[in-house]
């Protein structure tokens, strides 16, 4: 028995017959979205972590057919903006194997959407879910600290500028 959705990823939509019990990890690497990647398959690494109509989710642990109608976004969908934040944590050393990193920025870029300014516990919050098993977190946070204080000052420059 197969199941049909139709799934925007990264602004293209896909409408195709999959199994009704394909994991949305599988569905995305299948397209090509090879930053979604598979960690522990528990939903408690993060490394798969993607926006699922604006808002971080682990696709591991979500059934692609659950996302049919809605809009699926993976790290090639942000490039820009991953690439500038991305290289505050690469800055800070932060990055070492890398294979956390996707999974951390998404989860980072949802956190920058809805607390612009987050407090230290917020980002806390966000980042409870991302294991990294090279770091000890402390070069992420200065990175996320320093683009935090970074983005403030574009902001602040922006608004002198109008």
């Amino acid at each position: 028995m197969q199941t049909r959705v139709k799934i925007n990823v990264n602004g293209t939509v896909i409408e195709e017959e999959i199994a009704p019990d394909l994991l949305l990890v599988d569905f995305l690497r299948a397209h090509g979205c090879k930053s979604v990647k598979r960690g522990c398959e528990t939903s408690n690494c993060g490394a798969c972590t993607v926006h699922l109509d604006g808002k971080a989710v682990l696709s591991c642990g979500l059934l692609a057919a659950r996302c049919s109608g809605h809009t699926v976004t993976t790290l090639e969908g942000v490039r820009e903006q991953a690439r500038e934040f991305g290289g505050f944590i690469a800055d800070e050393n932060a990055e070492q194997c890398g294979y956390c990193s996707p999974g951390l920025i998404m989860c980072c870029l949802a956190l920058f959407d809805e607390y612009p300014d987050p407090t230290e516990d917020e980002i806390k919050e966000y980042l409870a879910n991302n294991l990294c098993r090279c770091s000890g977190y402390e070069g992420q946070m200065r990175g996320i600290r320093r683009y935090i204080e970074w983005k403030k000052q574009q902001n602040r420059k922006e608004a002198a500028a109008r």
